[in-house]
């Protein structure tokens, strides 16, 4: 089955466009999507290309397909489009972003629906924040880059001499749109081709040009954010089925970036220890999930497919 006939087959669960993907809301249900395979055709497609064009980012694709090459996935290869997830335990309104998933969620005042956008964030020791709730301060079309002084001293030691403010343009490392969130950081677009699901900014949220044009004009300024680092999300939907969705915990320090282990989870939140400790819970699973890491939701209860 081809990519067009597998994405028609999932608009009952969620609308993919050019722009966002985006999930009808249903009451108490947290699992939402629906994920698909697609086929990677003849010719040269790398998962970042795959990942594009399916609104995610390339962590997302690098998760749930872990034996696949990312630069030359070989035609023919069946991936997996990660397109069902979680939603956070989070207030469901504004913008929730959660760097461990490297996902942006937005949340429209007065409608029953979230949109949902791959993000890059912040590098190791330049970390995007967490644990914070702010809101959109204001919002500019055509961003200027003043880059501090630390900025511009690294673009120096390796070659390349920064100005006071870079203009706006297509050349702009903000790229073309840009929300101010809380008096620090921004959520904008890029000058690169690539980044997208990455940690390749200095804490700001980096999307790509059609994701942050959206977001330019359909968010309000004074929008309520909110940043999160959760790799862990579980749930009980209503009709009794529990899920669980492990992502890859972001490292913390140089030893945890550059090791060949996995990083360890520092906790694992209270309501996610409550719902696999449930009787009913297969602990195979649930250990399996936890080893894997594969970023996509598991049924860990009754009998699963």
């Amino acid at each position: 089955m081809n990519l067009c006939r597998i994405a028609a087959a999932a608009l009952a669960f969620f609308s993919l466009t050019a722009s966002a993907v985006d999930y009808d809301l249903f009451g108490d249900e947290r699992l939402v999507g629906q994920n698909f395979n697609y086929t990677i055709p003849k010719g040269k497609s790398s998962l970042e290309d795959i990942a594009a064009m399916t609104n995610l980012g390339l962590s997302n694709m690098m998760e749930a397909n872990p034996f696949v090459d990312p630069y030359l996935p070989p035609p023919g290869t069946v991936l997996l489009i990660p397109h069902q997830l979680i939603l956070p335990k989070t207030q469901h309104s504004g913008i929730v972003i959660n760097s461990a998933e490297m996902r942006l969620y937005y949340y429209p005042a007065n409608s029953s629906k979230v949109i949902v956008l791959p993000i890059g964030i912040g590098q190791l020791g330049k970390d995007t924040p967490v644990n914070w709730v702010t809101k959109v301060e204001r919002k500019k079309a055509g961003p200027t880059w003043t880059p501090s002084a630390k900025v511009r001293a690294e673009y120096a030691a390796q070659g390349e001499i920064l100005p006071a403010v870079v203009p706006a343009g297509k050349d702009n490392p903000m790229g073309l749109f840009a929300l101010y969130v809380g008096r620090m950081y921004a959520i904008h677009g890029t000058n690169a081709s690539f980044g997208i699901g990455l940690r390749v900014s200095h804490g700001c949220i980096r999307l790509r040009d059609a994701d942050i044009e959206w977001l330019f004009n359909n968010v309000p300024v004074n929008t309520r954010v909110e940043f999160i680092n959760e790799p862990i999300k579980a749930t009980v939907e209503p009709d009794g089925s529990k899920y669980l969705e492990v992502h890859q915990p972001l490292s913390t320090t140089f030893s945890e970036l550059t090791s060949r282990e996995d990083v360890e989870f520092k906790y694992i939140p209270e309501d996610v220890r409550e719902i696999i400790s449930s009787p009913d819970v297969d602990p195979a699973i649930v250990e399996r999930v936890f080893s894997e890491r594969r970023g996509i939701p598991v049924k860990i209860n009754g009998f699963s497919f």
